[in-house]
């Protein structure tokens, strides 16, 4: 909790040799500056006690100060609320910060890190973060879980750094404030400095294993990236889809591997994703191998539609480079919102189709397969030869749904050559104030 933690160790952990410079020390909310993961960063250190409208004032002005020196903002949280005795000063204070953040919202990294109570507007501002970084045994609420169970709302684990994970609040939980500053350090490492830098670049090993079909989500992405260089967020949450940051070929990427079923989780969580490597220009990598989004009315109802059409628009959208390995199946929707990439990669094997192809033939030839003595065994027959023929990665690229193949083992070297090609991608968009997908 907030009175153990010692700032001088934890920021030691964070910074790179431990040394940092202090910029302000007074009062409930320090900084200090320094390199961090090879990279130079601002850190806020808020010491447990409530903040008063100065101890915002100089949150907001080092935000100003980091996006006009474009480097990355790290925040640490731990306070015990605002002080109520300023009333409006405290609440017209918290009001500033968040319109700070959300002004430097996509010009320089912010991550959050919790270690201790973060709650009200102070959860508000973590939350606003590009990253959102826990240590077990922090708090993170709107509501205080005692007020919510003195009105018969109680939930099992509610303000837990778990329950915020599962909730897809906190993208990664550390064991302990260490760690969790450590974890800072590496995502800062391989974040550009802002939007107008380039990725970030690091030596590299190969991977061990080469890629190879029906490979659970983490492992086909760990065949793909640099040996050890996987950072995955929101672990907790949409755990039918896998989205890390990494290296390729030592350049800084976002990596996007689709599970069997995409529910409404899943597709929330790889729009957020995407939208955070949109933003810094990080190249994204994207397999796909889904059987396609939930079949399920109380899935559409829980937002799946909503969040279906949010990923195909935020897809759409990104302009940084992006490449889509279709590596299984990637049939309907699922292909229209993930492949929206400048270069498609179809993998020997993979099926890419408008429909299902068992779905297709028995409407295709429906006449021949209820003329046959086994219409099951028929249609299994009629579906295999349509998918060879017809959704094979040859057909795809043929038909202009994908623009180059490769055999499973030669994936990551495709890959490679892929995002070779689009280093130099140059794209912009319409004149607009912004677009206004399903968020």
């Amino acid at each position: 909790m907030a009175s153990k933690m010692n700032q001088k160790d934890i920021l030691a952990r964070f910074y790179d040799d431990g040394v940092s410079t202090a910029l302000f020390e007074q009062g409930a909310v320090s900084a200090a500056y320094g390199c961090a993961g090879g990279q130079q960063v601002y850190t806020l250190w808020q010491n447990g006690d409530a903040l008063g409208a100065k101890d915002v004032d100089r949150m907001v002005r080092l935000l100003d100060l980091a996006a006009e020196t474009g480097c990355p903002v790290v925040t640490f949280y731990q306070a015990a609320g605002a002080k109520l005795a300023e009333g409006l000063d405290a609440l017209t204070a918290s009001a500033k910060l968040n319109a700070a953040i959300a002004k430097v919202s996509g010009v320089i990294p912010q991550v959050a890190v919790v270690l201790g109570v973060c709650g009200g507007s102070s959860a508000l501002a973590a939350a606003n973060a590009d990253v959102c970084i826990m240590a077990e045994g922090a708090e993170l609420f709107f509501t205080p879980p005692f007020t919510s169970a003195a009105k018969g709302d109680k939930v099992e684990g509610a303000g837990t750094a778990a329950a915020a994970a599962k909730a897809g609040v906190a993208a990664i939980v550390a064991p302990d404030a260490a760690e969790a500053a450590a974890k800072a350090a590496r995502i800062v490492g391989m974040l550009p400095s802002n939007n107008l830098a380039g990725p970030a670049c690091f030596d590299f090993e190969a991977p061990a294993a080469a890629f190879k079909d029906g490979l659970a989500p983490e492992k086909a992405a760990a065949a793909l990236v640099d040996a050890g260089s996987a950072v995955e967020l929101y672990a907790g949450f949409g755990k039918n889809v896998y989205t890390a940051l990494a290296t390729i070929a030592g350049e800084a990427v976002g990596v996007v591997v689709t599970g069997e079923k995409l529910c409404h989780s899943c597709t929330s969580k790889a729009s957020r994703f995407v939208r955070l490597c949109d933003a810094f220009s990080i190249p994204v990598v994207t397999v796909v191998d889904t059987e396609g989004f939930v079949p399920s009315a109380a899935d559409d109802i829980a937002g799946g539609m909503r969040e279906a059409a949010r990923l195909s628009a935020t897809y759409a959208d990104a302009t940084t480079a992006r490449v889509c390995l279709l590596a299984g199946k990637a049939v309907g929707p699922v292909y229209i919102a993930l492949a929206a990439a400048d270069l498609k990669i179809a993998v020997e094997g993979c099926v890419v189709s408008p429909l299902e192809p068992s779905a297709a033939v028995s409407v295709l030839y429906k006449e021949e397969l209820d003329a046959s003595a086994s219409i099951p065994a028929a249609t299994q027959a009629k579906a295999a030869a349509y998918a060879k023929d017809v959704c094979s990665a040859q057909a795809a690229v043929a038909a202009g749904a994908a623009d180059m193949t490769c055999a499973a083992a030669g994936a990551r070297s495709a890959v490679v050559a892929a995002l070779d090609i689009l280093r130099t991608k140059r794209a912009s968009r319409l004149p607009k104030k912004h677009g206004n997908m399903a968020l």
